[in-house]
């Protein structure tokens, strides 16, 4: 027991930060299996990471309150914004919503009074706990694993695949995108939550273009061919950094080198059975002469 509390002493905020990246790649999961490229859950983290902030540091609420609200606030952000920029597709849609995490970002610096600007906010309550994350982990898979079953998960596949013929057929593409954007930003609010009640600071500058790209690449690493991909992806991405760190300086270069390699070789995400299966069978399978 000695050696288990002194591992979590060590690794707990690690350990913790697994489950938080795994709901921040089922966060983007959602809109990529409607076919949207949608890059605002860094923005929708930011939010709901600073609504719950706030409530609890200036005016004591509970933390489960908080957590409602921060997973209300982008919520409801992404319902305002899905409006306009829905209408986009491919390379325009990522454009504008990472244009939106920049608005999030400068009015969260002008906003000094109530954000802390630059600064950040400090001194926010530790109150997340692991089985917070642990719960919220199993909760949002089993609701997404819900939804991928039921007739929502398949106007979602459908609409990925032809959104033109899937509009024909009687979907509601629009109400369907807006559904997968206001739940991918419910769920990034809810990373953002637990995440600001762990470190206890948050700033600005954790929820820019680098955390959208990180988000984007644990579920592009891990596939979005099922729900555990993704977490895997988030997994492999935040241990990485760390079972690399006695190559110093140069950790984040074999760290872009590796995930290059998986890209080119594991185009659906490293967990990729058939590809693998493929692997394998060409390695297994016995030399047959030519015939003559």
């Amino acid at each position: 027991m000695e050696a288990l509390d002194n591992f979590w002493s060590v690794y707990s905020n690690l350990v913790l930060s697994l489950g938080i990246n795994g709901l921040l790649a089922l966060s983007i999961w959602l809109t990529l299996a409607c076919g949207m490229l949608a890059l605002a859950n860094a923005a929708f983290m930011g939010i709901g990471a600073y609504a719950a902030s706030i409530l609890t540091l200036n005016y004591g609420v509970p933390f489960p309150v908080a957590i409602a609200a921060g997973m209300a606030a982008p919520a409801l952000v992404a319902f305002a914004i899905g409006k306009p920029t829905l209408r986009l597709s491919g390379v325009y849609l990522a454009m504008a919503t990472l244009a939106f995490g920049e608005v999030v970002r400068i009015a969260v610096l002008n906003a000094e009074s109530l954000t802390g600007g630059a600064l950040g906010l400090n001194g926010i309550p530790q109150s997340t706990e692991w089985w917070h994350v642990a719960l919220a982990l199993v909760l949002v898979l089993l609701v997404l694993w819900r939804i991928r079953r039921s007739k929502v998960g398949r106007a979602f596949e459908a609409i990925k695949e032809d959104e033109t013929a899937a509009g024909l057929m009687g979907i509601d593409v629009a109400g369907h995108k807006m559904l997968a954007f206001v739940l991918g930003g419910a769920i990034a609010g809810l990373a953002g939550t637990l995440n600001a009640h762990l470190t206890f600071f948050i700033g600005p500058s954790e929820y820019g273009f680098n955390r959208a790209v990180d988000i984007l690449t644990m579920a592009i690493l891990g596939g979005i061919g099922g729900l555990t991909r993704p977490v895997l992806g988030g997994t492999i991405l935040t241990l990485l950094p760390e079972m690399l760190r006695g190559l110093g300086a140069f950790r984040l270069v074999v760290n872009g080198f590796i995930l290059v390699l998986i890209v080119l070789f594991l185009p659906k995400g490293i967990w990729d059975p058939a590809r693998i299966r493929q692997w394998f069978g060409r390695k297994g399978a016995p030399h047959r002469a030519r015939p003559c």
